[in-house]
């Protein structure tokens, strides 16, 4: 799996993520003009495979609207520490892995445990 980290995501947690064996870049490490929109963000992660990850709600309108690929995880966290966050996913690992193998699952929301 391929994580694409959006800009309200923290770029530290791609270091984190990566020592845990974790395949993902922040949006700032793309060719993208910054800032990005949602629209070329999405655009991006279709493009190249990736999954995205952020905090912001466009993201379930732009499924909606548009349907998948890309998939999303959405964080319901509110602001947590860089720390934290790495945590969580990593716990939700198999989760997102269900979510990039299944067909018709486009949405995955993980909340604050």
């Amino acid at each position: 799996m391929k994580l694409l980290l959006d800009a309200n995501i923290s770029w530290r947690l791609v270091k984190l993520l990566q020592n845990s064996g974790v395949d993902c870049i922040h949006v700032e490490q793309t060719n993208l003009p910054v800032p990005s929109s949602d629209t070329q963000i999405r655009q991006y992660a279709k493009e190249y495979g990736y999954i995205i990850v952020t905090n912001d709600e466009d993201y379930l309108n732009l499924l909606n609207l548009l349907g998948f690929p890309p998939k999303v995880v959405l964080l319901k966290t509110g602001n947590q520490r860089t720390d934290y966050l790495k945590e969580l996913l990593l716990k939700n690992l198999s989760s997102i892995s269900e979510l990039e193998l299944s067909g018709d699952i486009a949405l995955l929301e993980i909340y604050t445990a």
